[in-house]
């Protein structure tokens, strides 16, 4: 019954099955460990956020390079502030305002960003407060440089001048007159007037948009496993109907068609004897046809008489 499983097309179809159904479930199974991952980032993140508020601050060149480890810690630098600008476009909480982002100058002539503060409604330079002048020594928490377009920083250009769209150092760089850290702080205590911004959490360790995307496609994988399976099954189901319908005689013959079509013309064609046969009998019935109308018409039956 099932030996056409060993036809070669359903080798082929086999062969695809063996294959598909174990790299389907690979594919799956790799999406939902890179979900399982992002989750458990998620939770060390938040871990990480909470002891490094309680940490003592440590001095900046013990932090860089940023990463996932050092990202949030207590930061310490010293220098005097310069150049000044404003980041728009940003929210905290409800509402959307603006950083005050002011370049400090360190001693090793570089400078390091730090958001002094958040204010409400439109990117103004003149609601901005001065920064504190003379050497000063700032703390907060430590933060890698921007990517426009990713972890809520739109990209956006033609701003106004002293506005930037993304605090990096490939962006401030053609900003200001010198080198520039590839990292920046957010006060832990603004200045006057304005509001702290709270320290974001590392890029890629959030339950974002792309953490939920490998939980979807997971499901889709297992699916298309599913999928093949239940498809070699209705094909097989499918070639054993047929089959049982053939031994039953179910199926319908398949049709001569030119040989039929011979026997009936042979059947119908006459032959010429027939033909003469046919003629004479015909000859026959008509002389005996006339012979019975001539007796009725005298009364007497005359018999035909035989022919030669």
């Amino acid at each position: 019954m099932y030996r056409f499983l060993l036809t070669p097309r359903w080798w082929g179809i086999n062969v695809f099955m063996l294959l598909a159904i174990p790299f389907c479930v690979f594919m799956g199974s790799w999406q939902l460990s890179r979900f399982e991952d992002r989750v458990q980032e998620h939770q060390e993140a938040g871990e990480q956020a909470t002891a490094a508020e309680t940490a003592p601050a440590r001095p900046l060149a013990e932090l860089l390079p940023v990463d996932k480890k050092t990202s949030g810690n207590q930061a310490t630098a010293t220098g005097r502030y310069g150049t000044q600008l404003l980041v728009p476009d940003r929210e905290l909480g409800d509402d959307t305002g603006f950083y005050v982002l002011t370049m400090l100058r360190t001693d090793d002539g570089r400078a390091l960003p730090v958001v002094r503060g958040w204010l409400p409604g439109e990117a103004d330079a003149a609601k901005a407060p001065a920064a504190p002048t003379g050497e000063v020594t700032v703390t907060g928490a430590l933060q890698a440089s921007e990517t426009p377009g990713s972890n809520g920083v739109r990209a956006q250009g033609g701003l106004p001048s002293g506005q930037t769209g993304a605090i990096s150092a490939a962006s401030l760089v053609n900003l200001v007159p010198y080198d520039v850290y590839d990292a920046w702080i957010t006060l832990d205590r603004a200045d006057t007037g304005m509001t702290a911004v709270p320290a974001k959490a590392p890029s890629g360790t959030g339950l974002d948009l792309k953490a939920f995307q490998n939980l979807g496609y997971t499901g889709e994988w297992f699916v298309f496993a599913g999928f093949v399976l239940f498809m070699w099954f209705r094909l097989v189901r499918r070639e054993v109907e047929f089959a049982r319908d053939a031994e039953l005689g179910l199926t319908e013959a398949p049709s001569t068609g030119p040989a039929e079509n011979g026997t009936a013309a042979t059947t119908a064609t006459a032959t010429p004897d027939d033909k003469a046969g046919n003629t004479g009998t015909s000859s026959d019935t008509g002389t005996a046809s006339y012979a019975d109308a001539d007796a009725d018409a005298d009364g007497t039956k005359v018999s035909p008489s035989p022919t030669a």
